[in-house]
């Protein structure tokens, strides 16, 4: 039996749930006090084999919340201490990084990603704050297995996606599979595994078969259908156009991953508009019909 526990701290897309600012239909509902809806964080997994040794994939804006909210991510011992030994970012969007700057008491932790998302940080000096003597910002290459520590390893391979958004210049390559958006396969200690793919534009023939079988698969739910945003009075672009699968449609992910036999599948960067959120909702009932749970915050799985 394996120990790998896989906590679910953030399970918002970028601006949480509700957006601050936003009034359209689903987040309305929040602001209504509707009970079939919950707030949820901006997208983070906090993951360990050994319980007391945990690594973040990605560090949201919410990450001071996320840590008050789950008890194994508080400090013990000393005047300065934390659980969290390490942080992998799987892209440069700036609900997985931001929070970077809320973990820059001078304490001691890893800092994983690529050489591209990496060099966000070193280009823009505010990240200067999250001092490199004390973490140590260590690159990793698609394909590569790291030890993170706590009886847990992982591999970063590319999935479909896009620059961030503040790094677009004119109309950015959309779907290239590259090291600016990168999936994990973690492993636990006895083998047990799982993929977490928080930012995906398509689901290429590479990808499909690397997550064939899989025992558990967090993956990007961002929206519903493509012109969710624009349909809400609240964006100009789709989702294809941000980088993102949809879930509906002939060429969404409900359909796209049918016949690829993983034993559970997770939504997970769910965005404020996304009509899934809703308890009972007609869209969440299907999703759930074809073999998916709408991951929130606070949800723990082990494996």
């Amino acid at each position: 039996m394996g120990r790998l526990r896989v906590l679910v701290i953030g399970s918002a897309a970028g601006g949480g749930f509700p957006q601050w600012n936003c009034g359209s239909a689903v987040s309305r509902l929040f602001w209504e006090d509707d009970g079939r809806v919950s707030a949820r964080t901006q997208s983070s997994l906090a993951v360990s084999g050994d319980g007391k040794s945990w690594t973040l994939f990605n560090c949201s804006p919410d990450i001071r919340q996320q840590i008050m909210a789950n008890r194994a991510l508080w400090p013990e011992l000393g005047t300065r201490d934390s659980p969290i030994a390490s942080v992998l970012l799987t892209n440069g969007d700036i609900d997985h990084l931001g929070g970077l700057l809320t973990l820059r008491e001078s304490h001691h932790f890893r800092l994983f990603g690529t050489r591209g998302v990496l060099s966000v940080l070193t280009e823009n000096r505010i990240f200067d704050a999250v001092n490199p003597q004390f973490v140590p910002r260590i690159p990793v290459s698609l394909d590569e297995t790291i030890d993170l520590g706590g009886g847990v390893s992982a591999e970063i391979f590319a999935v479909p996606g896009k620059v961030p958004l503040y790094l677009e210049e004119g109309e950015p390559e959309i779907g290239a599979e590259t090291e600016t958006t990168v999936g994990v396969k973690v492993t636990g200690a006895a083998g047990e595994a799982f993929f977490y793919v928080p930012g995906c534009a398509h689901l290429s023939e590479s990808l499909r078969e690397r997550l064939r079988g899989a025992e558990l698969l967090l993956f990007d739910g961002t929206l519903w259908r493509d012109d969710e945003m624009i349909q809400a009075g609240v964006g100009v672009k789709t989702g294809q156009r941000m980088g993102h699968i949809s879930m509906s449609g002939p060429d969404g992910s409900l359909e796209a991953f049918k016949e690829l036999g993983i034993r559970r599948k997770v939504f997970v960067h769910i965005n404020n508009t996304n009509p899934v959120l809703i308890e009972g909702a007609p869209e969440r009932l299907e999703a759930e019909a074809a073999g998916w749970e709408i991951g929130y915050d606070g949800m723990e799985i082990t494996l």
